[in-house]
């Protein structure tokens, strides 16, 4: 869940392993969902007396954010994760397609992991990059949007499920405890990087 820049609720939800939900706009499955901070639905969501602001995820994730628009992770079935600009009313494809296929009236991401699996969680940006924790990809990976690019930045730590910037640090939180890592005596860990240190 993240409050955007208008002052509305975002939530993303999952397909809850009924896939063809995503596609039917009625159900609030594999949705992003857009609400005022009362709970009642905004006169100017893109369907009438609904909360879907977009359709068509298989599990979407972490929420950004960057200059006006709204960037949004979700995890593909077996690999094909993604990282999508997220536009009012559109499809985004599950279960119809995915990953870098594409289908007249459906959204196809910006990037996807094609076989390799990032489980892409929470999402933040800074200074025009998109800064990305990944599950089982294991590390922070950093997109930028401009030069059309992605790498991981901080690796070694195991999973990685959140981020978030303020000011001039990057902070991460790993989660190797959450039955899917291998933990040693010490984890789970916040970390604060500075954003220059992560310059390449």
């Amino acid at each position: 869940m993240k409050i955007g820049p208008d002052r509305k609720l975002y939530i993303t939800t999952g397909d809850a392993t009924a896939p063809e939900l995503s596609q039917d706009k009625r159900s609030l499955n594999g949705k992003i969902l857009r609400m005022n901070l009362d709970g009642s639905i905004p006169e100017d969501n893109p369907f009438e007396n609904s909360y879907v602001y977009s359709y068509g995820h298989r599990n979407p994730q972490g929420l950004v954010w960057m200059g006006d628009a709204l960037y949004a992770t979700e995890h593909g079935q077996s690999a094909r994760d993604e990282l999508n600009v997220i536009k009012p009313g559109a499809n985004y494809g599950w279960p119809v397609i995915q990953g870098n296929e594409e289908k007249a009236g459906m959204e196809t991401p910006l990037f996807q992991s094609g076989n390799e699996t990032w489980a892409p969680s929470g999402m933040a940006a800074a200074n025009g990059k998109l800064y990305v924790a990944a599950l089982r990809g294991n590390a922070v990976r950093e997109f930028d949007v401009e030069k059309n690019t992605t790498r991981p930045i901080i690796t070694g730590l195991g999973r990685i499920r959140d981020v978030f910037v303020e000011g001039e640090y990057l902070y991460f939180v790993s989660n190797n405890t959450d039955g899917r890592g291998n933990p040693d005596e010490k984890d789970d860990k916040l970390y604060r990087v500075l954003l220059t240190n992560l310059n390449g």
